[in-house]
């Protein structure tokens, strides 16, 4: 890890109240302990053209309608 990074993400931690830093702490561990499981792309190309035109288009508004949107009271 680069030392500016690193000196970042303390600089970070150290403005947040101890229970934060705690979840911060466990999330960090939950990260170090096993690699990702998945499929590569090339096992998923079966699922290619299963959604049917309505159903994009419903998820499509759904994202956009409900996507990139900042709760700053969230955290």
């Amino acid at each position: 890890m680069s030392q500016t990074l690193q000196k970042e993400i303390l600089d970070q931690l150290a403005k947040l109240p101890i229970e934060h830093q705690r979840k911060v702490l466990d999330f960090a561990r939950s990260l170090s302990k096993a690699p990702p499981v998945g499929k590569a792309g090339k096992e998923l190309l079966s699922f290619a053209g299963t959604i049917g035109a309505e159903d994009i288009k419903a998820i499509s508004q759904a994202i956009e309608e409900g996507c990139e949107q900042v709760n700053i009271n969230e955290w």
